[in-house]
């Protein structure tokens, strides 16, 4: 029997497989920022910008400069994109909501390009970019 995350995904067809497990292995890292790992039940639950918050997170750690370039990879261009993908969830009950959980809890929360482009920014010089050489 196919996985119901994948089977989900591959059903909608907007975004990759790969994005749906990420959001589930990034609620552990949400509700971690959020200090609530030792609660149980509903007091775990992170709202729409706490996941956002998880996601990039966890990104950066996983993926470094690269996450935008993965996420683009997986259908993913705003973060209202992973709201859809929670609603989505939702809808087919894999995750649930609270009454006040909204999709525009999703919606421009931040730039997915400069997130990235800020960690690639911190790299030290020896892991930045090269100055292109004349010298042969």
């Amino acid at each position: 029997m196919m996985d119901p995350f994948r089977e989900l995904a591959l059903r909608d067809g907007r975004f990759s497989p790969e994005a749906f497990q990420f959001i589930l292995d990034s609620l552990d890292h949400a509700i971690g920022l959020t200090g609530r790992s030792a609660e149980k039940g509903t007091d775990r639950h992170v709202t729409g910008r706490e996941l956002l918050e998880g996601l990039k997170g966890y990104a950066l750690e996983l993926f470094g400069p690269l996450g935008a370039h993965v996420w683009r990879s997986w259908g993913i261009r705003s973060t209202l994109d992973w709201g859809k993908i929670v609603f989505l969830l939702v809808d087919s009950e894999l995750l649930s909501r609270q009454d006040s959980d909204s999709i525009d809890d999703f919606r421009d929360a931040f730039e997915i390009d400069q997130v990235f482009e800020a960690y690639r920014a911190k790299l030290p010089p020896e892991l930045g970019p090269h100055p292109a050489s004349d010298e042969v």
